[in-house]
């Protein structure tokens, strides 16, 4: 795996700091992981062969852009240029930012030494615990790491690709009933065109549209042949299409999927089912730590 990265030349994630934030300012200031790992690709010109290289085989669709790319956001947001909400989307904290004023050595050279800083003094606490209280009163071992940003999505996505063709089908059904769905029945079978399941959209109770979905429990990228198959499969029988995936879509792949003259597919890649799974709660459960900060100027005005 490693000799094919080398051999396509993948950038490192310190490569990519400077188009993540022209990315960024590109989008209007903001973005979702997919928008800006798209607009990536564009910018920094990366080629198929660079974009269907896995990270590694047990990250369960994680391309080796895509990861590097989740350090690369991890970076910036500690370094303090970027930050992302609660709904999975990154911002600029300088609308005036001037992305190529940034160097990559500097930018490394102060996450790390942060994290050291970081790591001394949780060290230090747990010298004091050990000082004070007995062995089996000790926490955990729970060094911190910096870690990318979509960590768990990589778990998320291993967990799935470790499901049965037939159970991730069944998952895609819950998640579109979910979502709103209705009458949503899985008729996967061989020689169907790849077509796993049918339902109805209903749009604000009062419209309402067949449609079929497929169901790809990849490692690795859908590419546009893929599309064009399951568009043929369509025909006649809905007049729009899904196709849900745990890895990624080509570039070719997505511009297949919304070619003029033909039915548009709407794809659902392992980023955007991890998040969706999310928002519905679907295996996925959520932990908010309360954080108070004082505003010591607020109270000033009582002086």
């Amino acid at each position: 795996m490693a000799r094919r990265r080398r051999q396509f030349n993948i950038p490192a994630y310190s490569d990519f700091f400077n188009v993540t934030l022209k990315a960024l300012v590109e989008l209007g200031g903001s973005g979702t992981n997919a928008e800006i790992n798209q607009k990536v690709y564009e910018l920094a010109g990366l080629s198929e062969e660079q974009l269907a290289i896995p990270h590694d085989e047990g990250e369960g669709g994680v391309s080796a852009v895509d990861y590097r790319l989740g350090w690369t956001r991890s970076y910036l947001k500690t370094y303090g240029l970027i930050d992302n909400s609660s709904r999975g989307v990154w911002a600029i904290k300088d609308t005036d930012i001037a992305p190529d004023t940034y160097d990559a050595v500097d930018i490394v050279s102060a996450v790390r030494a942060l994290s050291i800083k970081k790591n001394r003094a949780k060290a230090a606490k747990v010298t004091e615990l050990v000082e004070s209280a007995d062995e089996a009163s000790l926490p955990d071992d729970d060094v911190m790491e910096l870690e990318a940003a979509d960590g768990w999505k990589a778990e998320m996505l291993h967990t799935l690709y470790n499901l049965s063709p037939d159970a991730f089908e069944r998952l895609s059904q819950r998640l579109l009933r979910e979502s709103g769905f209705s009458s949503v029945v899985v008729t996967g079978k061989s020689g169907d065109c790849g077509i796993d399941g049918k339902g109805i959209v209903n749009v604000n109770g009062l419209l309402s549209f067949p449609i079929i979905f497929q169901c790809k429990r990849y490692r690795g990228s859908v590419a546009p042949r893929d599309i064009r198959d399951f568009r043929g499969a369509m025909q006649g029988r809905a007049d729009k299409g899904l196709v849900i995936t745990t890895g990624t879509f080509t570039r070719d792949a997505r511009k297949e999927a919304t070619r003029d003259g033909v039915p548009n597919i709407d794809l659902i890649d392992g980023d955007a089912l991890c998040e969706k799974l999310k928002e519905l709660k679907l295996g996925v459960s959520v932990e908010l730590v309360e954080q108070v900060s004082i505003d010591a100027s607020w109270f000033a005005q009582f002086s």
